[in-house]
């Protein structure tokens, strides 16, 4: 599937590992990035909030796991916590199932989209070629929220690192590079701090200077409105320009003083680069 996908894109003339690239902002709606882990309450509340309270229309994807998989996942433990009413759980994949009725009109309704975790080449597998990436798009024009944890973290921005079907240590696999672009200009990683991830993301901001490369920790969150990213949950967000790469020499001990690290509680300018209580990194 890997090799067909990327054969097809060169044969329409486009470069499968080439991002877009447009600005890491979010026209309108919000985004919710967990970085994988426990799901913070203050999380959840703010996505609930963001998507409409107690009359929350939200739809929940399980299908970054196997197809049986996802049939059997019912709402999420911190949906059900919140009891919210009105939930739909679609494991429909693929242009037939996608085209239902009852997928197509969750989420025409939806306020808020969450996107579970699991293996985020999955949920290329499930959309590609049908019209649920517009309509997951379409949420946010409308003023929505999208949120997704971990695999659901990392399709949100525009280019998708680790979506090699044989692994998730893979970072840039042709076929599997494009991510749903929610946030676009942008490569997000997850289970960052945790999983000593660092390292990962230097050599796809390297091949693709443009991208804003994103580290996100477990069970901490971006919310994303406009170009400013507020970190709330536990730990912390890092973020990667191509102007502060390491050397080939540079220890990998010493990969994380790249990073420009964003605690819980503080907020970043996607766009100006910089911490808003703060001066904007020189170029």
């Amino acid at each position: 599937t890997q090799w067909t996908r990327a054969a097809r894109t060169r044969n329409l003339g486009i470069d499968p590992g080439t991002p877009r690239l447009g600005q890491p902002q979010v026209q309108s709606g919000s985004l919710v990035i967990v970085g994988g882990g426990r799901m913070p309450k203050s999380v959840a509340d703010r996505f609930i909030e963001l998507a409409g309270g107690p009359e929350a229309r939200i739809v929940y994807l399980p299908t970054a796991v196997p197809r049986d998989e996802a049939r059997k996942q019912g709402v999420p433990r911190f949906l059900q916590q919140a009891e919210i009413a009105d939930v739909t759980v679609l494991p429909q994949m693929g242009r037939r199932e996608v085209a239902e009725p009852t997928f197509q009109e969750a989420l025409k309704s939806a306020t808020g989209i969450w996107f579970g975790g699991g293996r985020q080449w999955n949920f290329v597998d499930a959309y590609e070629d049908t019209n649920a990436i517009q309509l997951f798009h379409d949420v946010l024009a409308r003023g929505g929220v999208i949120g997704g944890s971990s695999a659901g973290a990392t399709i949100q921005g525009e280019f998708l690192v680790r979506g090699h079907p044989l692994g998730n240590t893979i970072m840039m696999a042709e076929g599997y590079e494009r991510g749903f672009g929610f946030l676009p200009g942008t490569a997000i990683d997850q289970h960052f701090a945790q999983r000593r991830r660092q390292p990962d993301l230097i050599p796809v901001v390297r091949q693709h200077p443009k991208l804003l490369g994103i580290g996100i920790d477990e069970s901490t969150a971006l919310i994303v409105q406009g170009h400013t990213a507020e970190v709330l949950g536990d730990h912390a967000a890092h973020f990667l320009t191509s102007d502060k790469l390491p050397t080939a020499d540079t220890a990998a001990a010493n990969f994380a003083s790249f990073y420009h690290t964003v605690k819980s509680g503080e907020s970043f300018d996607l766009r100006k680069i910089a911490n808003l209580d703060k001066e904007p990194i020189a170029n």
